[in-house]
C-alpha cells in the first residue's frame, strides 16, 4: 500500500504554473485519505477562478496514478477554508 510520504512527494513535484511554486508547498492540500489502493485528495487553488485549476487536477491524477499500488486517485476541489499562504509563502511572492 502507498504511504503518505510516498504522496506527498508526489504532491511536491506538481507546480502551479502561475507562481512557480509546489501545490504542497503553497499549502494547497487539505486532505489525503488512502484506502488500500485508492487515494482522495482535497486541495484548493489560490483563487476560486484560477485558470490553471483543471491543469493542476489532472496533473495530481496523472502522476498519483503512477505511483505503485494506487488504482484510483479522487481529487476534490475545495473552497473552505479559502487558502491563506504562509508567511513563508507570502515572503517568497514579496506579499510581507
Amino acid at each position: 500500500m502507498v504511504t503518505r510520504d510516498q504522496v506527498i512527494e508526489v504532491l511536491k513535484t506538481v507546480e502551479d504554473p502561475e507562481i512557480f511554486l509546489d501545490i504542497w508547498f503553497l499549502g494547497l492540500i487539505y486532505s489525503i485519505d488512502i484506502q488500500e489502493d485508492a487515494l482522495s485528495i482535497d486541495l484548493t487553488f489560490t483563487t476560486p477562478l484560477c485558470p490553471a485549476g483543471p491543469m493542476i487536477v489532472d496533473e495530481v491524477k496523472t502522476k498519483l496514478l503512477k505511483l505503485e499500488g494506487v488504482k484510483t486517485v479522487d481529487v476534490k476541489v475545495v473552497f473552505t477554508p479559502p487558502w491563506q499562504p504562509s508567511d513563508e509563502v507570502k515572503a517568497m511572492l514579496g506579499m510581507i
